[in-house]
């Protein structure tokens, strides 16, 4: 029996892509330490999340998803808001599984359907199609094929890793999970979610690269264009819109930080931060942002920078101590 090998074109726009978005990569490398900055990990998280879920017609709204994350009491719906304890949980073990194990996605699958799906963490025991409105639009394999064709899929994701570009690769599975559709619920969760997976394995950026986002942004054109590949039989279009998402959303982050380096960083803000410790060594940060009247992250950003080069230190507790000018 032949190996199968997902059907789809190179094209000069998928390539054309690929260049784009590895430079990007470079340059979202070489000013960000991914390190250093947890809290742009835990807000394009909640980005992900939200807007993944949404997709699927969560009601929860940004601040709600937020609140849910932080443990804050949120009044909504109790399946929604298990959806989003699930999926910041599912999200988090990202950096903990092996996206090329099938073993794998059935754990987080099960954690990502948690409290909601019968059969979590599991292959589907019953037919699913597709609907809009009362108009069936797509039925997926059979529930009898669906461990084969897993398990195809996986046996080309793991062949085809040493040579196939990750941008490619990822969007390939992407369209093909979402074809087989292997589970009773969450598909769509799930392939969003196994794309960023398999990406974050090749660059640790991805972590931080909310591309649910953008894909909500571009809700319609995601249904329409995957429904164009399932009558093409192949994946290209497909390939060439996730591209598309992933140098868009790349590209905003960038725009995005530029922006705000600017204002962290800036000489007028941490001389002002220094004047409040002349006239105040005790002062709380909460205070500067007051007195400054900008944001306690953008306080929190520059006590982080002039702490780094050696021009300030905490003497004692956070809430007790005081602050020490070096030099």
């Amino acid at each position: 029996m032949d190996k199968y090998i997902p059907p789809y074109k190179i094209t000069d726009k998928i390539l054309d892509y690929i260049s784009k978005i590895m430079e990007k990569v470079g340059e979202i490398n070489s000013y960000i330490n991914l390190n250093r900055m947890p809290e742009l990990r835990k807000q394009n998280q909640i980005n992900s999340i939200h807007s993944s879920l949404a997709i699927e017609n969560n009601q929860l709204s940004l601040f709600q998803v937020q609140d849910v994350i932080n443990g804050k009491m949120v009044i909504g719906d109790k399946t929604d808001i298990q959806e989003v304890k699930n999926a910041y949980e599912a999200y988090n073990k990202i950096s903990e599984i092996n996206p090329y194990l099938i073993e794998d996605l059935k754990l987080i699958h099960g954690i990502m359907t948690f409290l909601i799906e019968e059969e979590s963490g599991k292959f589907r025991s019953h037919g699913e199609c597709v609907k809009d409105g009362d108009k069936v639009i797509f039925v997926a394999p059979s529930e009898k094929m669906v461990p084969s064709l897993m398990q195809e899929l996986f046996n080309w994701l793991n062949e085809a890793k040493e040579s196939v570009h990750p941008l490619i690769l990822s969007s390939v599975f992407h369209y093909e999970f979402l074809f087989i559709h292997p589970f009773g619920d969450g598909n769509g969760r799930m392939a969003r979610l196994w794309q960023s997976a398999l990406l974050s394995k090749w660059k640790e950026i991805f972590e931080y690269v909310p591309i649910e986002s953008l894909i909500k942004q571009y809700q319609e054109e995601y249904y329409k264009v995957i429904d164009n590949c399932n009558k093409a039989g192949e994946s290209t279009e497909f390939i060439e819109f996730m591209l598309k998402m992933i140098y868009e959303t790349i590209n905003k982050i960038i725009v995005e930080q530029n922006s705000m380096q600017k204002i962290i960083y800036s000489n007028s803000t941490q001389e002002k931060i220094l004047e409040l410790i002349k006239e105040n060594s005790n002062i709380t940060q909460v205070e500067m942002a007051e007195k400054l009247g900008i944001t306690r992250d953008t306080i929190s950003y520059n006590i982080k920078y002039l702490k780094d080069n050696g021009i300030i230190d905490r003497v004692g507790s956070n809430k007790r101590g005081s602050w020490k000018i070096l030099k």
